[in-house]
């Protein structure tokens, strides 16, 4: 198993330590789309439009420490770099499907609200 090499801020909080993990702008994109299949830098790139190489790398660096990514350098130095999911990152997929499902809820939630504040505006 992984050596994690990531503390949690607040020592012996779930919630903080889940967060750490995976909480932020991109760590749930990255792996989703690792779980459809292992990738290249490049390839993770531009299946993420808006994200800095430099970000993704920072990123891609926390989950690899967290024991969620596995990087595996493919031949001799400049070869291409491939990065997968580990066990432990696929143990991740029902909450990165229940996230999604919310995601899709709150998405037609909001735009619920729109169309009824537009039939309000078009009443009066």
């Amino acid at each position: 198993m992984d050596q994690v090499g990531r503390r949690n801020p607040v020592s012996n909080c779930p919630l903080t330590a889940a967060l750490a993990a995976v909480g932020g702008k991109w760590k749930l994109i990255i792996i989703y789309w690792l779980a459809e299949s292992p990738r290249h830098l490049a390839a993770l790139r531009r299946l993420m439009d808006g994200v800095s190489q430099k970000v993704l790398t920072q990123q891609l660096r926390e989950l690899i420490a967290d024991g969620i990514v596995r990087r595996e350098q493919k031949g001799k130095v400049p070869s291409p770099v491939i990065y997968s999911l580990t066990e432990y990152g696929y143990s991740l997929l029902p909450l990165l499907d229940l996230v999604r499902q919310w995601g899709r809820g709150h998405i037609d939630r909001a735009r619920g609200a729109a169309t009824a504040a537009a039939d309000d505006v078009l009443r009066n």
